[in-house]
């Protein structure tokens, strides 16, 4: 998967979390410390955000940003954990 498919999943789900608060971009802009565009930008999965502003928008939203795998590890994976 290219990094637009990431960019504009992680937009959705900050417009998610934004308006499940009720919150206008303007007011989020507001509370992240960031311009109204730069959340436009960020919502739409725009590369040239940086990722300060996106850890301002998460911070703002009282989220938290984590990197998950695609898959579940295989059972030969988990032993390695034991």
């Amino acid at each position: 998967m290219d990094q637009s498919f990431h960019l504009q999943k992680l937009g959705l789900a900050f417009k998610a979390m934004r308006t499940n608060r009720g919150l206008t971009q303007e007011a989020l802009a507001r509370l992240a410390g960031v311009t109204r565009l730069k959340v436009i930008a960020i919502e739409a999965g725009r590369s040239s955000v940086s990722i300060e502003s996106h850890a301002r928008l998460a911070g703002a939203l009282g989220a938290e940003m984590t990197l998950l795998p695609r898959t579940r590890p295989t059972l030969d994976e988990l032993k390695d954990f034991q």
